[in-house]
């Protein structure tokens, strides 16, 4: 996708598989060859069928470009030097615990050994981050893995897990009824969101034009939509040291795992 005259080699570019292949594929087309237009670049879109296939083949250093979650970019810039470029400036990520409206559960510590449902082990605000958080209050879990943000919410409803991890926006798309029988009963502090990170091998000449790219996208009415439904919605440039580093500092590696 792009310009072909300028270049011959495409950039390899892989999203994080949060979405149905389709649905990325539908997403990131129109917006990748917007940004080829803009920068004088082509793109190969590579979508993996799971996280843990999309986490090997980036922490291998394999694509030019990725879109990852907080905590990729931290595993990718240790392994293989990837620099984050572009995030969403427009809200910070936070994770939410929910529990039924009308349980018992009122505190973290009424948690306590009992089931909490997660979408998958390293999903970065919806597990990670609250994992990390009820890990530093000593509060014990039985965590459970339920693959969608959608499995959590039902999960907690129908009484197979005391609370759930997920986030606000996943909430809000849910239809009323199941928004209606779910309260938070906690959020966890904010952290900058998915950035677009960029291999070492690509030089900072480009890497200025790509992210420039982004932001002149997203000035217009057109360029916006298209970002949004790649939840880029207000792109600012990130950098790692200031955006991404403080995340070192959780311990999340010690929640991580390979296979999900």
């Amino acid at each position: 996708y792009g310009n072909q005259a300028r270049a011959e080699t495409p950039l390899t570019f892989s999203p994080v598989p949060q979405l149905p292949v389709p649905t990325l594929f539908a997403r990131w087309v129109p917006v990748l060859d917007a940004i080829g237009k803009s920068a004088g670049q082509c793109f190969e879109l590579v979508i993996k069928p799971s996280i843990p296939e999309f986490e090997k083949y980036l922490l291998q250093g394999s694509p030019t470009l990725a879109y990852a979650n907080p905590y990729h970019a931290v595993m990718a810039h240790k392994a293989a030097g990837y620099k984050p470029i572009i995030a969403d400036g427009s809200t910070l990520l936070t994770g939410i615990l929910t529990v039924k409206r009308d349980s018992d559960i009122r505190n973290l510590s009424d948690l306590e050994n009992q089931r909490v449902a997660f979408p998958a082990p390293n999903a970065f605000a919806a597990s990670l981050l609250l994992r990390a958080h009820l890990q530093q209050l000593k509060i014990n879990i039985k965590p459970q893995y339920v693959k969608t943000h959608s499995n959590v919410y039902r999960s907690v409803i129908i009484g197979d897990a005391a609370a759930g991890g997920g986030v606000n926006k996943t909430l809000e798309n849910e239809p009323e009824d199941i928004q209606q029988k779910l309260r938070v009963l906690y959020e966890s502090p904010g952290y900058r969101s998915h950035p677009v990170v960029v291999s070492p091998k690509l030089s900072s000449e480009l890497r200025e034009r790509l992210q420039q790219s982004f932001i002149t996208l997203a000035k217009t009415e057109e360029g916006r939509k298209l970002l949004a439904g790649v939840q880029l919605n207000d792109p600012i440039i990130v950098t790692y040291q200031k955006d991404y580093a403080p995340l070192e500092k959780m311990g999340l590696e010690k929640l991580v795992t390979q296979d999900e």
